[in-house]
């Protein structure tokens, strides 16, 4: 988990990542591409790579070859350390994703797949929330979106709370998204912003899935054996 992976590993690779890039800018003629750097924990990683994202959109320019030349381009916010440092990250990239398996597991210090530890994995624990609240609120100040990926998007009483943080985008598969769609449809938006003022002082996460899981049982109880 901690080893050379994602974008340390493309940047140890550039001609590898070269080939990616180029691949990606030519695909985005069709206009429904967007990009984002997996596992970035530092600001000097998201300018290494744009710098090279420059060069291979120049090349293809001197090629002739067609692209977007206004393709999205985001960073995964999966590391506390980006989390931490977001506000210098932001001005580089037109959104965050905010991957939340590794963001719990590393907050927390729990690897998932350990037996031993794996019950401490706990999505509403308080760092998790704050670093989310402190995530979008950067978002905002910034003018990017939002968007949370991994198992948290998909868990229907969490749903309020994110939209309460104000997330602008979940992302969840595609047997989840009927479920996820029908509570936002239900979901008061004033009732979601409470819920997450709320958790963002209570005392435990027991006490934040007490709040999420009272929502839910008044607006889509069905839901809740999900």
């Amino acid at each position: 988990f901690l080893g050379n992976r994602s974008i340390r590993l493309s940047l140890g690779r550039p001609d590898l990542f070269r080939s990616q890039l180029r691949a990606i800018l030519r695909a985005s003629v069709h206009e429904n591409i967007r990009m984002m750097y997996p596992m970035v924990s530092s600001v000097e990683e998201v300018l290494t790579a744009n710098q090279l994202l420059k060069r291979c959109m120049d090349e293809l320019d001197k090629e002739n070859i067609p692209y977007n030349k206004n393709i999205e381009i985001g960073t995964m916010i999966e590391v506390p350390s980006a989390a931490l440092i977001a506000d210098k990250i932001a001005p580089h990239v037109s959104f965050f994703s905010i991957g939340t398996n590794d963001l719990i597991q590393y907050t927390i210090a729990v690897d998932r797949g350990n037996k031993a530890v794996a019950h401490l994995y706990n999505p509403t624990h308080l760092a998790v929330i704050r670093l989310i609240d402190h995530l979008v609120k950067i978002c905002h100040k910034f003018g990017l979106w939002s968007c949370v990926c991994g198992q948290m998007a998909s868990m229907p009483h969490l749903v309020p709370l994110l939209v309460g943080l104000g997330v602008d985008e979940l992302s969840v598969s595609p047997q989840h998204a009927p479920i996820i769609k029908d509570v936002i449809r239900k979901l008061y938006y004033t009732d979601a912003v409470k819920l997450a003022q709320q958790s963002l002082i209570s005392e435990s996460s027991d006490e934040v899935d007490k709040y999420c899981k009272e929502m839910i049982s008044q607006i889509a109880p069905e839901v809740l054996e999900f």
